[in-house]
Parts: structure tokens; C-alpha cells; sequence
């Protein structure tokens, strides 16, 4: 009558353990740091596993060139790139911790 219990028991254990590492997990990746570019580097932007932009960086050509729209769409297109590449880091940490399984977390659209 109550054999499955044991196996519940178990399911409810490993899914704490999993709890733990993404919570580990999201801990590290507020630590990571990825970088994307735009306009041939012209415009950079870094972002951390949390999906932060930490720094923009503009080249001094860019300023000089005084094209506010061309600016705005760098720094637009640099930070989108940056979030991008944390998204990916995020799935790939993700799918480390549960084997593959297909878990959306908040932010990971």
C-alpha cells in the first residue's frame, strides 16, 4: 500500500538538492562576467549571469563622430548582445545542474 512513499521520499529529497546547486548556482553566475560588442567594437557592454549590464564602454571615434541615433543603437545593440550571451551561460549552467531537463527560470526566455 505505501511503497511508492520511498521513492516520493527520494523524489522530494533530490528535488531539494537541486534547489540548493540553482541556488548555488545563481549565487556564481552574479560573479561571471560575459561581453559583446557593436559597430566593430566601437561599443561594448558586459553583463553578469544575472542578467546586469555592470559597464558600457564607447570609443572616443564614436563620440567625435557626434551621431547621437548611431550611438544610442550601439549602445542599444551592445547591451542586447552582452544579456544574450548571460542568457546562454545561464541555460548552459542550468542544464549542468539538472541533466538536461528543459527548466525555464525567471529571465531565461
Amino acid at each position: 500500500m505505501f511503497k511508492g512513499l520511498g521513492d516520493l521520499k527520494n523524489l522530494v529529497k533530490e528535488a531539494g538538492k537541486m534547489k540548493e546547486r540553482m541556488e548555488a548556482m545563481q549565487a556564481e553566475l552574479g560573479e561571471k562576467i560575459v561581453e559583446a560588442s557593436a559597430g566593430g567594437g566601437m561599443v561594448s557592454a558586459k553583463a553578469n549571469g544575472r542578467q546586469e549590464i555592470v559597464s558600457v564602454a564607447i570609443d572616443d571615434e564614436v563620440l567625435a563622430l557626434g551621431d547621437k541615433a548611431m550611438l544610442e543603437d550601439l549602445v542599444t545593440a551592445a547591451c542586447n548582445a552582452a544579456l544574450d550571451k548571460a542568457k546562454e551561460m545561464m541555460r548552459e549552467e542550468v542544464a549542468k545542474i539538472t541533466g538536461g531537463l528543459n527548466i525555464n527560470l525567471p529571465g531565461m526566455q
